[in-house]
């Protein structure tokens, strides 16, 4: 899959696959708890974990799409990577926990490195999205959308699929990339 592909697949079907485990959560939770184990519950974690997946392989697809004019682009985009796939990491060692409790239970991601871990994840994105506007291959608003995509989503997860369809539209543009293709706002 070439780089441009992944970014075309990333940036449609990690948002519609955050609010498959979005919708899925909020049915699961009708009755007023959320049944660990049951269909909904597990099906919602693997879209959410397909989906963080996603988000990491379309973080490197971006930054191979990026042209540098000097040093300090290419080493903000490599730390925005790996910043990326840490906060990736992060979050699908949760989503395995949440999934196999056993697992949870023997190798437990302590809270502190699970906030830093999520933060990183949302810090590099936007930070590649920026540098995707700064190239003129992303409108203005692409990264500002995904900030608020994310910063909804621990103000309550109810709000995951409100905050789904917000990241789609701030990286629906991304849909045409190219190598060195202009993104039309």
């Amino acid at each position: 899959m070439t780089s441009s592909s992944l970014v075309r697949t990333g940036a449609i079907a990690a948002p519609v696959l955050l609010f498959g485990y979005g919708a899925l959560r909020l049915i699961d939770g009708l009755d007023g708890h959320h049944d660990k184990g049951a269909w909904m519950w597990n099906t919602g974690h693997v879209m959410f974990f397909a989906a963080m997946a996603l988000l990491g392989a379309f973080a490197v697809a971006v930054r191979r799409l990026l042209p540098f004019r000097d040093f300090r682009n290419r080493l903000a985009a490599n730390l925005a990577v790996i910043a990326t796939l840490a906060g990736m990491v992060a979050f699908l060692w949760v989503i395995v926990g949440d999934l196999a409790p056993r697992f949870a239970d023997a190798a437990p991601l302590p809270l502190p490195l699970q906030i830093v871990g999520q933060a990183a994840l949302v810090l590099g994105l936007v930070t590649l999205l920026v540098q995707l506007v700064r190239a003129g291959r992303a409108p203005a608003w692409s990264p500002i959308a995904a900030l608020f995509a994310f910063l909804m989503i621990p103000v309550n997860l109810d709000l995951i699929p409100v905050a789904a369809a917000l990241l789609f539209v701030g990286l629906l543009p991304l849909a045409g990339a190219r190598r060195g293709t202009p993104v039309r706002a």
